[in-house]
């Protein structure tokens, strides 16, 4: 092999092992943030948790609060990656007339990927308690995560609810009826335990969830009297 292959080589190898401490570092630093907030966590058991030392840590992200957004962005591309054929489809079918009933279609694809990604994906539920964290003290990360996440979920939902009842712009109510719809599928993620004991569930499977997501298209479908 001459040099300069053997030095592509050594270039590649590295640069592969360099994702994978990156990956390593988010992986880790998500579970730590989620589990104790931004201030509690340590960039020195995340470091460790990782698998990597604390200059490779301020390496790749620059410190604690850089490690902390770098979190949230990967959560907004990972939820955005995730529902994005059924958010796609809607917005894309919002840019035209969209029927009552066809808006109300659009809303069970969207909800019902949410709820499929909220409560059998265990990725989503490290996400999750990130951005409750995130939501209860309004950390750093706060309004990169509203505005890359939850407001253009809320904002398709609200759009989608509108049109389900004829108006062309979402009013308050739909926006209220948007932020009802969605919040209800916490019942079963964050409140978990309190659903399952309340359902005498031991715990939620396939047929349980595809129970949910039929009583989600029956609410749906009383929106806009469909």
């Amino acid at each position: 092999m001459s040099g300069q292959v053997i030095q592509a080589a050594n270039q590649g190898a590295g640069s592969a092992r360099g994702e994978a401490a990156r990956g390593r570092i988010l992986t880790a630093a998500l579970r730590a943030f989620g589990e104790k907030g931004f201030k509690a966590a340590t960039t020195r058991e995340i470091a460790q948790a990782a698998g990597v030392n604390l200059p490779a840590l301020k390496y790749y992200f620059g410190g604690k609060q850089g490690l902390y957004l770098a979190c949230a962005r990967e959560i907004a591309s990972r939820y955005e990656a995730r529902m994005r054929p059924s958010a796609g489809a809607a917005a894309e079918a919002l840019t035209g007339s969209l029927a009552p009933a066809a808006a109300r279609a659009h809303l069970k694809a969207v909800i019902g990927a949410l709820a499929e990604q909220l409560l059998t994906d265990r990725e989503a539920e490290v996400w999750t308690a990130f951005a409750l964290r995130e939501m209860a003290d309004q950390g750093p990360a706060f309004d990169m995560l509203y505005a890359e996440l939850w407001a253009p979920g809320i904002e398709l939902t609200a759009q989608l609810v509108a049109r389900a009842k004829g108006q062309t712009t979402p009013d308050e109510a739909a926006r209220i009826e948007a932020l009802t719809l969605i919040s209800r599928l916490t019942a079963f993620s964050v409140a978990r335990p309190v659903a399952l004991r309340a359902m005498g569930w031991a715990s939620l499977d396939a047929a349980r969830l595809r129970t949910i997501r039929q009583e989600i298209d029956v609410q749906v479908d009383r929106i806009g009297g469909g």
